[in-house]
């Protein structure tokens, strides 16, 4: 058995590489430069190094090694596709048949090209179940009255806005939204937020309501918590069943240290 990776930065293209092979499937990934980890190299059969945009280089790889599914996995930094990227003739066509450049707009234009070149994209979840939220109350401190409030209020802020797939992480406190994610990214927004709240900032990372879950979920872990706890956020709230968490005994041992509450959630909780 084969698959094909598409890897961008983070520990994910490393984790999903070693359960892949584990389970019997040869990984060929189309590493992108300057992102992905350069021990990923260790992790698969073959590697080839891209850059952003070299769509043609990416379907010639999978290609020659007679690839029929892949996974897109790992992050890809929002603002070097301003001023690092080296576009081909399928990228520069791809891009132009597109109304806005968005995050799901790209990957899901992306994907649709792939699968067009008999190319299936496969979930990014789908050899490793166990690394979805399950839902509940994960830490021994709880989120108290206000702090339930701050949520509902940042959960439909955060779906809101995730409408027109601007992010997927608002900072809410006392009432009052704090931060809200930009192209900077998860931890800059709770570091904003979480200076501003004062020790009161919740923190709320949604899926947006029409992502394509095969890529691009929901991601946290112990470096969550870490930067939380410098910026002073109380509260962590994900969504169960669509949200990836990395190394979560340890962010649970750390949200308990430092008193911060995790909760994965579905709106049908009615909090």
């Amino acid at each position: 058995m084969k698959i094909g990776l598409i890897a961008g930065s983070g520990q994910f293209p490393l984790i999903f590489s070693k359960a892949a092979r584990e389970k019997g499937y040869a990984v060929y990934a189309a590493a992108y430069l300057k992102e992905a980890d350069p021990a990923l190299k260790d992790y698969v059969d073959s590697i080839e190094w891209i850059h952003l945009g070299q769509i043609k280089r990416l379907l010639k790889f999978f290609k020659q090694n007679n690839i029929s599914e892949a996974v897109i996995i790992g992050a890809i930094t929002k603002t070097r596709m301003f001023t690092d990227v080296r576009p081909d003739t399928k990228a520069i066509a791809l891009i132009a048949a597109m109304r806005h450049t968005h995050d799901d707009g790209i990957l899901s234009a992306f994907a649709g090209l792939l699968e067009k070149e008999n190319i299936k994209i496969r979930s990014s979840t789908f050899l490793l179940p166990d690394l979805l939220a399950i839902e509940g109350v994960w830490t021994k401190q709880k989120p108290n009255r206000s702090e339930r409030t701050d949520i509902k209020i940042g959960w439909d802020l955060a779906k809101e806005l995730g409408r027109f797939d601007i992010g997927q992480c608002v900072v809410v406190g006392g009432g009052s939204v704090l931060a809200v994610e930009a192209i900077d990214g998860t931890d800059e927004t709770i570091k904003r937020g979480g200076k501003l709240g004062k020790g009161t900032a919740v923190v709320v990372k949604v899926c947006k309501p029409n992502q394509d879950t095969r890529f691009d979920m929901p991601a946290v872990g112990a470096q969550t918590v870490e930067t939380m706890y410098e910026s002073g956020a109380k509260v962590l709230v994900i969504e169960a069943g669509k949200a990836v968490v990395f190394d979560k005994e340890e962010m649970i041992s750390l949200a308990d240290k430092y008193g911060i509450s995790i909760l994965a959630m579905n709106k049908k909780d009615g909090v």
